[in-house]
């Protein structure tokens, strides 16, 4: 296993103050007794509310914060302990901040991070001729990271993240503020990384399209401990949320009734029915051709927005 964690704990001690000269500590616990395993060549999504202990624990995995109780290995290494060497072995991407140099040209950050993890000269120009190619960088090379747009910098990001050909890359809201093109175009790198190069990434983000659109297994994380882990395809049939049947009838009419679904929205000929994920699309289909004038149907599979939300409540 590429990274092993466990009964792996945080806990931090608050000080607020009470009185004029009186101060109430309290102790929170961040991350608690927490249990993974990420093989090699995985493409993880961890996930949960704000305040669960994702960051907490990414900052244990990196070597930034030392764990307060369990056990932690990450490419064999223990984070604290064997930092230096587990920062040649890892790649991370912060959404909300950059690794590049501001002022400097994009090909200049390229370059120190070239003498910093001490990459050897052809290996760095490969991968560097690489990753220009496939986030198509080559006309920003001579740009000020300054100047560059959101989605510019994040493809900025991602290259310097992976010039020393780290095992593990780990992506805190990589899309985060982008727009629809950007997206599309970070995601299909990320995709091709992991099928291509077997790199592991674990994926920590608010947008669950990422997730569905990249992510075979997700982790939920929620007050420090692992709520879910394993198949998102398992975890949708795991948690009661209703499918939706959209039809298009042969001409407007008032919201249908049929039983076992109920009508949530209305637009012209078109309606959408929503009815529980264990019941039988084709019993209900029917039911709807044999009282009404259909002309198309579909069946949506609940929102992971939706799954997730109703696993939280739960």
């Amino acid at each position: 296993m590429l990274i092993e964690a466990e009964n792996l704990s945080k806990t931090y001690t608050l000080h607020r103050k009470t009185g004029r000269l009186k101060r109430e500590r309290t102790t929170v616990e961040a991350v608690r007794d927490l249990n993974l395993s990420v093989a090699e060549g995985e493409l993880l999504g961890y996930i949960g509310p704000n305040g669960a202990g994702k960051s907490t624990s990414i900052k244990m995995f990196t070597g930034i914060l030392s764990p307060s109780g369990g056990t932690l290995r990450v490419a064999g290494l223990e984070p604290i302990r064997d930092r230096k060497q587990l920062a040649r072995r890892i790649g991370v991407v912060f959404g909300q901040r950059t690794t590049l140099w501001w002022d400097l040209p994009l090909r200049d950050s390229f370059a120190l991070l070239h003498r910093m993890y001490a990459i050897p000269d052809t290996r760095f120009a490969h991968n560097l001729k690489r990753y220009v190619d496939l986030l198509d960088l080559e006309a920003l090379l001579d740009t000020p990271v300054r100047q560059l747009s959101l989605g510019q910098r994040m493809r900025g990001d991602l290259t310097a993240a992976l010039l020393h050909d780290p095992s593990v890359l780990y992506l805190d809201e990589p899309t985060i503020g982008l727009d629809v093109t950007s997206k599309a175009v970070v995601r299909e790198f990320l995709a091709e990384l992991n099928r291509e190069q077997g790199t592991t990434i674990v994926l920590t983000t608010h947008d669950l399209d990422d997730i569905e659109r990249l992510c075979r297994r997700v982790v939920v994380i929620d007050h420090g401990t692992v709520a879910y882990d394993g198949e998102l395809a398992v975890l949708r049939s795991r948690v009661a949320a209703d499918r939706t049947l959209v039809v298009d009838l042969a001409a407007p009419g008032p919201p249908l009734e049929v039983p076992g679904a109920v009508v949530t929205r209305v637009d012209g000929p078109r309606q959408w029915l929503a009815f529980p994920a264990d019941a039988n699309a084709a019993e209900l289909v029917s039911a709807v051709a044999a009282r009404y004038g259909l002309v198309d149907v579909s069946i949506r599979e609940p929102d992971i927005e939706e799954v997730i939300r109703q696993l939280y409540s739960s």
